[in-house]
This record gives C-alpha cells, structure tokens and sequence, in this order.
C-alpha cells in the first residue's frame, strides 16, 4: 500500500511550533510545522487504516501499512523506518528489537494498552523508546464484559437461534435476576470501575479486589476483600487486571475450587489470567456454570483472522466451543468508533511526542518489564 503524502519539509526536535485543540472530546497537541516520522504500521486490518489515516490529517506522519504482523520474518519490511506502529499479537522480542535497532528504527509505538509482547530490557539497553495507549475507551470494554453476563443468564445467543428456527419454546432458557447478585470485580482500575458502576445500576452487591483502592469504586458502596472472600462469595466473577508475572493463571485449580457452585466466570482482560484446562475441568463438574471469554491464552493464532474455512487446530479452543454454557467473542471488547479513533490519535501523537522531543506520559518504563 502506499504512504501517505507529507508535503511539509521534516522539522527536527530544536523548533517546533504547536498548537493544542480539541478532537472528539480530547486534547490533541498539532504540529503546525510538521514533525513527521517515516512510520511501518504491521498487522493492518481495514479498520486501522481507516482509524488512522483519519487521524493522520492532523499530524502527517509518512505511515506505511503492511498486513503482516511483525515477526522476526517480516521485520525487514521495517528497514529505513523510524517508528513502527504494533498491536497485541506483533512479536517484539529480543532478535526483532536488535533488528530494527540496527535498521534504523528509534520507536516501538504500540496501539494497545498491553505491553507483555515487548522486550522491554532490551529496548532500554538499545535506547529504544516504547509507547502504548493506555486507555482508549474503558467504557467499551466495561459495557461488552456487562453484555457478556447478560447474554449468558437470559440465554439470548440460544433464544436468538431458536426464533430464527421457529422454535418458540421456552425450555432451557431460564435465568436469575441480577438484583441482589454478588458481583466480585477483580482489577479496579478504569474499566474494573465502571463494571462495578454498570452492576451497581442492577441493585448488585459489589466486591472487589486490587493491589490499590479506588475511592471511586468504594464510594459506589463496593467493598475491597481477599481473593478468598471474593472467591467464596460472589455470584459472578469478572476479570480486569493486567498480565504480569503475579497475575498469570490467577484463575487455576485452588482459584476454582475455592468458587461457588455455578459461578459465572467472564474475562475480558488477558487470556493468560485463566488456566484454560483447568476452567475446562470446572464446566465439566458444574463448579462453574457459565464462562464468558473475549481473550484466550493462545489467542495469537485464532483471533483477529478469518478462519471459517479452515480446521482450527488449538483442541483446547475446539474443546471450550462444545459446552452450551460458555461464550467467546473474538477480542472484540475494545471494538467501538470511539475507541478506534482514541486509539489511532493517541499512537499519532504519541510518536509526535517521542520524534519531538516532547515529554511523553504513555512512554513504558523498562523497570515494568516481564521477568
């Protein structure tokens, strides 16, 4: 695919004139004389590059569209480019780093929030910087984790099946009011707390858990606990903490077995937070009696793709898809107008920010890095 055209000459670090407007709700620092950076975009989906040369009008980066995800196969497709821009499942490890180091590459501008797919170590001893969007819409997650629970209590993926067959019957569908529900939200950060605000709506008994209280949450009348009280009870457990070495198969065999008959379990967050066989083994003996899953923990080879013509080959996956009690959406989540445009904005000015010289508040420090 072609670049987009930057007419500007490229302005360096030492004189840059900006102004600061309002695009969408939010503050968006232009350049007036543009600061362009020749940027590699990998694992292009139509709707990114839609998102983002929308975006690009206000800031003129040279960007580069390229299907593949970056790899250590694909990453010479980067040779000559400043900045590459990457999503959750692009390969920036160790072998990819040092080759777009020595290509010429001085930015890692990820158009995610998640960041355990990177290096970090070495991007620091490169001098290599590594920025991310770290929240582009809390709500839009928040909102599909709560369609998710009430999709599997009323049973609307099988009612909507059974009408569209001429099956009116109403055998199998049965479900529980929220009202007076045990909600246990685990993370409770922006989109942990607006779950928590969604349930409180439904006259839900919220609890949560988090490393760090938020007063927002405890002001909506949640109240903080133990994994093990969170566990014992709550009614519906929903997941909203990052992937770090401490959070890793958080939900395994003691978690389980420490859970309510029949808890609903939903994940929107990472894949890696669920032991995957072990939740398995939990539908099997009714321990948990509904799964709502948008991630999964070896996701990198399903999602995103259309594969319906194809034998999916993952016989976890395979496994999950044959219980009536469980439903998968595809990392959709994040998936709304208003998150795609934050997304494609913040990346943009992100790397403005970064070829600028400008401090930069979504930068990764290498002290967070995964080991």
């Amino acid at each position: 695919m072609m670049p987009d055209v930057a007419t500007p000459k490229k302005r360096r670090k030492d004189a840059v004139p900006v102004e600061k407007g309002m695009n969408g709700g939010r503050l968006v620092t232009r350049c007036l004389q543009c600061v362009i950076m020749k940027t590699a975009v990998f694992n292009t989906k139509p709707y990114d590059e839609e998102f983002l040369r929308a975006a690009n009008r206000a800031f003129r980066h040279k960007l580069t569209f390229l299907e593949p995800r970056l790899s250590t196969q694909t990453v010479s497709l980067a040779a000559g480019y400043e900045a590459v821009c990457v999503f959750v499942h692009d390969e920036v490890s160790a072998p990819v780093l040092d080759q777009l180091h020595a290509n010429g590459t001085r930015v890692v501008a990820l158009r995610c929030a998640g960041f355990n797919n990177v290096d970090l170590k070495t991007a620091a001893r490169l001098g290599m910087k590594i920025v991310r969007v770290p929240a582009y819409s809390p709500s839009a997650v928040a909102e599909h984790t709560v369609g998710l629970i009430l999709t599997l209590n009323r049973k609307i993926y099988k009612a909507y099946t059974r009408v569209r067959e001429g099956n009116f019957s109403l055998d199998g569908l049965l479900g529980f009011d929220m009202r007076g529900r045990t909600v246990g939200v685990i993370g409770t950060g922006k989109i942990g707390a607006i779950v928590a605000r969604i349930v409180r709506g439904f006259a839900c008994e919220v609890l949560a858990h988090d490393v760090r209280r938020n007063p927002e949450v405890e002001q909506l009348g949640a109240r903080y606990v133990a994994l093990n009280e969170l566990y014992r009870k709550s009614d519906i457990i929903t997941l909203h903490c990052p992937l770090i070495p401490e959070t890793y198969h958080l939900i395994g065999a003691e978690a389980v077995r420490r859970m309510k008959p029949g808890v609903m379990l939903i994940n929107s967050s990472r894949g890696e937070l669920i032991d995957t066989r072990t939740v398995i083994a939990g539908l099997k003996s009714g321990k948990i009696g509904y799964l709502g899953l948008d991630v999964y923990e070896e996701e990198a080879d399903l999602f995103f793709e259309d594969l319906s013509t194809r034998v999916i080959q993952d016989d976890v996956f395979s496994r999950l898809l044959t219980f009536p009690n469980v439903i998968i959406t595809g990392h959709q989540a994040f998936f709304t107008r208003e998150a795609m445009r934050n997304i494609a904005e913040t990346t943009l000015q992100n790397v403005a920010d970064v070829e600028a010289g400008r401090a930069c508040r979504n930068i990764i420090d290498a002290g967070l890095a995964k080991k």
